[in-house]
């Protein structure tokens, strides 16, 4: 027997979407250093003017806390391409390198 989710539990299982694709290259998270690049080009991108993917609230101040609020959100529609030396990539959302 099963239980429905209902209420907040429902809206927030609503809203995190569980990606599952075979990530064929590489860990199946997120690494440190494909971590710094989208927090360093995001925040690059939101101090030169663009416009956030979530709602800003009022105690934000600066681009880097911003894109990190934006990442646990899962707010950031990126994907993150590893590739191999005999030039085999793969595309991988970053929602599914987060658990």
């Amino acid at each position: 027997m099963s239980k429905k989710k209902t209420g907040k539990n429902a809206a927030k299982a609503s809203k995190e979407k569980k990606i599952k694709i075979s990530i064929s290259i590489g860990p199946p998270r997120l690494t440190r250093f494909e971590r710094a690049r989208v927090i360093g080009a995001r925040s690059l991108q939101l101090a030169l003017g663009a416009p956030s993917f979530i709602h800003v609230p009022s105690d934000i101040t600066d681009p880097i806390s911003l894109t990190l609020l934006e990442i646990e959100k899962h707010a950031l529609p990126l994907s993150i391409r590893r590739s191999l030396p005999n030039d085999v990539y793969q595309d991988i959302p970053i929602d599914a390198l987060m658990y």
